[in-house]
């Protein structure tokens, strides 16, 4: 299954300038979930990390594998038709690469243990076929 904008905005509450998913290209509840996040220039962030030599703050990338992770777990978990809000309970992470404007992050989610209202899932974040950012998500979610 394939998710646009409008689409991942029903499921997650992420807007403006907070919403890091794109799009989702693949969704296999229960085995995995891809999605993209397009890194532009013209987001605040860049602003001022760095002015002079953009870098993706990491905390942001680790905010864009979280909603994917939410994705995957509302799909997992047959949530359709409620809204979420999720609490990320720990993380450990790795980076590869920097990513800068003009990357495109390919997100990739994999299950590692889900519960009936937590999960921790394997997350892995691509620019092309080069590995940029691993981590292992923890995280709880109440349905509103």
């Amino acid at each position: 299954m394939e998710l646009n904008i409008q689409e991942i905005q029903k499921i997650i509450p992420h807007r403006f300038p907070f919403l890091m998913i794109d799009r989702v290209i693949e969704c296999v509840p229960n085995e995995r979930l891809v999605a993209i996040k397009n890194v532009s220039v013209n987001e605040a962030q860049f602003q001022g990390h760095f002015p002079d030599e953009k870098v993706m703050p990491g905390v942001l990338m680790i905010e864009a594998m979280a909603q994917a992770g939410c994705i995957y777990f509302y799909y997992s978990k047959n949530m359709e038709g409620s809204r979420l809000i999720y609490y990320l309970a720990k993380t450990s992470a790795k980076f590869h690469r920097v990513v800068v404007p003009g990357d495109q992050l390919r997100i990739e989610v994999r299950t590692v243990k889900l519960l009936a209202m937590a999960g921790f899932l394997d997350c892995k974040a691509y620019v092309g076929d080069e590995l940029a950012v691993s981590a292992e998500i923890g995280f709880g979610v109440k349905r509103v």
